[in-house]
């Protein structure tokens, strides 16, 4: 077990998707051995306040309506689980439709990640599961108020989505008809990479209509029902670019499988 301090470059864009901020950052990763050529990643997620959701006449109906949310420091990937790393913990891969150890795994379903974490804390000591909607929220925000963590419109260049639909202002992109390696476009502030687009991720949170009701707390809001439809968060290769943006909401059914569901895993720990 490791932690270090890492340094990284962040972009943002204009509604134009011209790069005109770069910034040097840094961020404390904890790194967990998984086997002896596969490692685990984890981005340290400081607390803090947020806006969750879409303000008013923005977004859809499912992300309203906005609200502040305080969210607990907690530790997250800084990429989505890839096949590697699976087959490191579980020994079997999913019936991925794409194949590569560092691409991402997909056809994965809610149940599916919870046995992955179950089968990681077990392997590791570390109790890990999956994050929390509105920890993966404020985590892709990082900060960001706007429509997506790298500002007001996403690039082809940014991000793995459908190009050939704009957001804005930006040119068309193009349309990769697959998942791409994890973690080969620029990160957030936070350090996470591929938080829009590549594959839908898990939550662990129950599926609510709206936000009415929700919790202030940033903790799982469940429904007390293990067969509840579940949360996923992020977008991916299959979507146009205003499903990909940090409100965008999906409902999925805990068995349900697609070839652009994924996870990435949270751990809420106190390392010195």
């Amino acid at each position: 077990m490791d932690i270090v301090t890492r340094e990284f470059e962040t972009v943002s864009v204009d509604d134009q998707g011209k790069i005109i901020h770069r910034v040097k950052s840094r961020a404390r990763i904890f790194i967990e051995q998984l086997d002896q050529q596969v490692l685990l990643e984890m981005a340290f997620i400081p607390g803090g306040l947020f806006k969750m959701g879409s303000p008013a006449r923005q977004g859809y109906e499912d992300e309203h309506p906005q609200h502040i949310v305080s969210v607990s420091p907690f530790w997250l990937g800084i990429k989505p689980i890839t096949q590697e790393q699976w087959q490191a913990v579980v020994k079997k891969l999913p019936p991925c439709r794409f194949k590569g150890v560092r691409l991402p795994v997909d056809n994965v379903s809610w149940d599916d990640a919870q046995l992955f974490c179950s089968r990681l804390s077990k392997k590791t000591g570390h109790i890990y599961r999956l994050p929390a909607e509105a920890e993966w929220e404020y985590a892709c925000r990082a900060g960001s108020v706007s429509a997506f963590h790298f500002g007001e419109t996403l690039t082809t260049d940014l991000a793995n989505y459908v190009g050939e639909h704009t957001f804005l202002s930006e040119p068309k992109g193009i349309y990769r008809h697959t998942s791409t390696e994890a973690g080969c476009f620029p990160p957030n502030a936070f350090d996470l990479y591929d938080m829009h687009g590549n594959v839908w991720e898990w939550c662990a949170d129950a599926w609510h209509a709206d936000y009415t009701g929700a919790p202030f707390d940033g903790k799982v809001w469940d429904s007390g029902d293990k067969h509840a439809p579940r949360v996923l968060r992020g977008g991916c290769w299959h979507e146009i670019p205003g499903n990909c943006r940090s409100a965008t909401r999906l409902e999925g059914k805990a068995r349900e499988r697609e070839d652009f569901f994924g996870l990435r895993v949270a751990l809420q720990m106190d390392f010195p």
